[in-house]
């Protein structure tokens, strides 16, 4: 097909299910890991060769999974066909039967679908410092091989939750030229979130066609547009892991090089991210108030995220959105410890579309309307800097003693 007589239709979002695309089969079990025989094993498998992509934790403390999988991503060239996944505990800390026991999950993962073991992504989450009980998993590996099925992604996304009240999905579609492509992922994470070029556990998939190259590149972009952008509570895990598959099965052509499909294929991975991570930040331990923090006017966008990342991290600022307090100083301090250089004398801040300070200086505002516009689910927090043209977004949400009663308890 010539490409320049592809006509791309807008990504079809849909953030209530997850369907799985093309070529691509999941199911999921209770092994025991978990109380109260929930779902706590997953599998994730492509039919057809497919490449990946992933990003994981900067925490210097890697769990062994992550470890492993970094090892496999080396070792296949990118070619991935399985991501095996357990939760309720995070095989983290647990020296060198931690890796011997991922090594299993992987080898028992490529039996079960038939391909060889440095083909699995292997993610684990949970309690850490715990030994995984890798017999519990074995026992259901031909439970998971005889449910693999094409509506199998729903049960894995609830086997992925930890303290998570509900499962985070997302599914989008397009028409690439006579074919339809799809990307759907689902994630978890509710608590300990603040990625920082990494994420929680996030599955994507998707039968777009790309090379391994640009899938990389596209991956950098959406994850640094999204999970880089969401803070709960100013913990990065141990085990974070976001990973890409995608196998080409939808039929569309090759994407080889950064042309409109390419950047068609890049908005409906960032939005599918987008919506996965704002979902985890909507579900934050303890949350009531999902929160917008947009820097405007700064000199460069590394500033003004950094600004923003600030702020959205500030427990003062937390605590006086949890309490209703517009307590707009909170902000402007978070502002200035940052680390970025610019004026306070020139800052204007407005909570939601009351302007509460301009040039660095209180206004008058009305108190009450300023409560009310707090008590909403959604806010939105402007700060302009004056300086520049940049911008930058993150999203968090309010610090509750919810949070701090859920994680008092964790282990418990």
């Amino acid at each position: 097909m010539n490409k320049s007589s592809i006509i791309e239709t807008a990504w079809k979002l849909d953030s209530k299910q997850v369907i799985a695309p093309q070529g691509f089969l999941a199911s999921a079990a209770a092994a025991g890991i978990k109380k109260e025989g929930k779902l706590d094993v997953g599998l994730l498998y492509s039919r057809r060769p497919s490449i990946a992509a992933a990003r994981f934790t900067t925490n210097a403390v890697k769990a062994a999974p992550v470890l492993l999988s970094q090892e496999h991503l080396e070792e296949s060239g990118g070619e991935i066909r399985a991501i095996f996944v357990n939760s309720g505990n995070a095989n983290a800390c647990t020296g060198a039967e931690g890796m011997i026991v991922a090594r299993k999950m992987a080898k028992l993962a490529g039996e079960v679908v038939a391909v060889p073991a440095d083909q699995v992504i292997v993610c684990s989450t949970g309690v850490i410092g715990v030994p995984l009980p890798f017999d519990r998993i074995k026992q259901k590996s031909q439970e998971l091989k005889r449910n693999l099925s094409g509506e199998g992604m729903d049960a894995v996304s609830k086997a992925i939750m930890t303290t998570d009240t509900v499962p985070k999905v997302c599914t989008a579609e397009s028409l690439v030229g006579p074919s339809s492509v799809r990307i759907s992922g689902m994630t978890k994470g509710a608590g300990m979130i603040h990625p920082r070029l990494a994420t929680t556990l996030a599955f994507v998939l998707t039968d777009a066609f790309i090379t391994k190259a640009l899938l990389e590149e596209a991956l950098t972009e959406s994850c640094e547009r999204s999970y880089n952008r969401i803070t709960v509570d100013g913990d990065t895990s141990t085990n974070d892991t976001l990973t890409v598959l995608a196998n080409g099965a939808s039929g569309a052509s090759l994407i080889e090089q950064k042309d409109e499909t390419y950047h068609h294929f890049l908005q409906g991975l960032t939005e599918v991210c987008q919506s996965l991570a704002q979902q985890i930040v909507r579900d934050g331990e303890g949350a009531s108030k999902f929160v917008e923090i947009a820097i405007e006017g700064a000199d460069c966008e590394p500033n003004a995220t950094r600004i923003a990342r600030s702020i959205a991290n500030s427990p003062l600022v937390k605590t006086a959105l949890a309490g209703e307090d517009a307590n707009w100083g909170r902000i402007l301090c978070a502002a200035g410890y940052s680390g970025v250089r610019f004026d306070p004398d020139r800052v204007g801040i407005k909570i939601g579309d009351l302007e509460v300070c301009k040039n660095g200086t209180g206004l008058s505002f009305d108190e009450a309307l300023a409560k009310q516009i707090l008590s909403r689910r959604d806010i939105r927090i402007t700060v302009n800097l004056n300086v520049g043209s940049s911008s930058a977004t993150m999203w968090t949400c309010d610090l509750t003693k919810d949070y701090i009663h859920i994680n008092a308890d964790y282990r418990t």
